[in-house]
C-alpha cells in the first residue's frame, strides 16, 4: 500500500508539473477567438467583473493549424528570433565544449605550478551567480565594442566554468597509466589528449553538450542585458513581448521552440545519465 500511495502521489506531481506544456500544446491548436475567449479575463492586465477565473480549455473547440501558418508564414519574425537563437546557442556550444575540454585535460593531467589554486578559482567563479558578474562583464564588453551583438553572449558562455568541473571529474577516472603508456610509445600532449582522452570521455562530453545547450536556449537574462536592438532577441526573450491578440501565436511559437531541447533531450537522457554517473557527481 506504501508503494501504491507513493505512485499516486508522484502521479499527481507529474501531472501538475506536465499541466502547462499541455496548455501550451492544446491551445496552439485553437483558432483566435477561442484562444481570446479563454484568456478575455486577462485583457490589459485586469480581472473582467463578471469572471473570476481563466477558463483552461484543454481540448480545442476545433482544432485548426492557423497558429502555426501564422508563425511560419504570416508573422515569420518569430522564425527569425528562433533563428537567432540557433546562430548564438550553437557556437557557444560548441566553442564551449572545445574550451572546456581543454582545460580539464589540463586540470586532470597535466602538472603544472599553481594548479590546484586555479582550480579552485574555477569553482568559486562557477559558484557565483549570473548576477554578481553582471556588471564586470558588461564594462569590459562595453570597452571592447560589443555591446548589442552575439559576440557578447557567445565569448563570456564560452569560457564557462562548469564545463571544466564536469569534464575534469570524468577525465579523473581515466587512469594515469594509461597516458604514460602513450607517452612511452612516442605520443604527444596533443596526440594524448585528441586520440585516448576524448575518445574515454564522450559520454561526458556528450552530457556537457546537453546540458549546456538546454541551458542556452532557455538564456533571458544576457540578451537582456547585453542586446539592445530587439530585432536581435532570441525567441525565449521576445516571446515575453507578445500582446493580448497574439496569444494563439505565442502558443504556437512556445511549441516550436520546445521540439529542439525535446528532442534533444529523449535522445540524449542516456548521455546524461551516464555522463554524470562517471563523473562521481553526487
Amino acid at each position: 500500500m506504501r508503494k501504491i500511495y507513493i505512485t499516486i502521489f508522484t502521479m499527481i506531481l507529474a501531472i501538475i508539473m506536465v499541466f502547462p506544456l499541455i496548455i501550451t500544446i492544446t491551445n496552439s491548436f485553437m483558432g483566435d477567438q477561442e484562444v481570446l475567449g479563454n484568456y478575455e479575463t486577462v485583457k490589459s492586465g485586469e480581472v473582467a467583473q463578471t469572471e473570476k477565473y481563466i477558463n483552461f480549455q484543454i481540448i480545442p473547440e476545433r482544432a485548426t493549424l492557423y497558429q502555426y501558418y501564422n508563425v511560419l508564414v504570416v508573422k515569420n519574425k518569430y522564425i527569425k528570433m528562433f533563428w537567432n537563437t540557433t546562430f548564438i546557442v550553437l557556437p557557444l556550444v560548441l566553442g564551449h565544449v572545445l574550451v572546456a575540454s581543454s582545460a580539464a585535460f589540463a586540470f586532470s593531467k597535466l602538472k603544472f605550478k599553481y594548479k590546484d589554486t586555479l582550480f579552485f578559482l574555477y569553482i568559486v567563479v562557477m559558484l557565483m551567480p549570473f548576477q554578481v558578474t553582471l556588471v564586470p562583464n558588461y564594462l569590459i564588453l562595453d570597452r571592447l565594442n560589443l555591446i548589442n551583438s552575439y559576440q557578447s553572449i557567445i565569448l563570456p558562455g564560452i569560457f564557462s566554468a562548469f564545463g571544466v568541473f564536469l569534464l575534469k571529474q570524468f577525465m579523473d577516472g581515466i587512469p594515469n597509466e594509461c597516458i604514460e603508456a602513450a607517452a612511452v610509445d612516442g605520443c604527444n600532449t596533443f596526440q594524448i589528449f585528441y586520440k585516448i582522452v576524448l575518445p574515454l570521455c564522450k559520454e561526458g562530453i556528450a552530457a556537457l553538450t546537453i546540458l549546456f545547450f538546454i541551458e542556452n536556449w532557455n538564456m533571458v537574462e544576457q540578451p537582456l542585458v547585453f542586446i539592445k536592438d530587439i530585432n536581435k532577441y532570441p525567441l525565449s526573450l521576445y516571446l515575453s513581448n507578445v500582446n493580448h491578440f497574439e496569444l494563439g501565436i505565442a502558443f504556437a511559437s512556445g511549441v516550436i521552440y520546445m521540439i529542439p531541447m525535446l528532442l534533444i533531450f529523449l535522445y540524449g537522457e542516456e548521455y546524461i545519465t551516464e555522463g554524470i554517473k562517471h563523473s562521481d557527481i553526487k
